[in-house]
């Protein structure tokens, strides 16, 4: 691969606009008083768009191991970001549910994205740039289908 071939120009732009998503949004949530990592908030994104969100439901959703999200699950638990419940009817099936306190932070986390979006349509004109949203549309299809 040459230096400055299309392969390292994508790589290295996908690189820096995921990373600065990531530290925007932090930095965002610090500021509005929330004291949670991504993965926290992304946990907890996961739990409230996951139809039944049991553990291996939301493991699965997320693409980690049930044990890697027990270890999120009890810290979050710790915080008051969200409890354990026993499904009635199934004692042996347990969810995960989000309190009051999780909520409010999904609402800042879904704001945030809301103009993040709103700002790059607006500076950027995507509305009139269909090559740029057919291309998302076709990377996104293809980490789906690949991963």
């Amino acid at each position: 691969m040459t230096q400055n071939s299309p392969k390292k120009i994508i790589n290295e732009l996908l690189v820096e606009v995921f990373n600065h998503i990531l530290s925007i949004e932090q930095t965002n949530l610090k500021e509005r008083g929330v004291n949670l990592s991504m993965n926290e908030v992304h946990v907890l994104e996961a739990i409230e768009k996951t139809q039944e969100p049991t553990m291996s439901n939301i493991a699965k959703r997320l693409r980690v191991t049930v044990g890697t999200l027990t270890t999120a699950i009890n810290r979050l638990v710790t915080k008051g970001y969200c409890e354990r419940a026993s499904v009635k009817g199934d004692r042996r099936k347990v969810v995960v549910e989000l309190t009051d306190k999780a909520k409010q932070v999904l609402k800042i986390h879904e704001a945030f994205h809301n103009e993040m979006i709103d700002a790059a349509i607006e500076d950027l004109r995507l509305e009139e740039n269909e090559v740029l949203i057919e291309s998302l549309e076709n990377l996104s299809s293809y980490f789906k289908d690949k991963y």
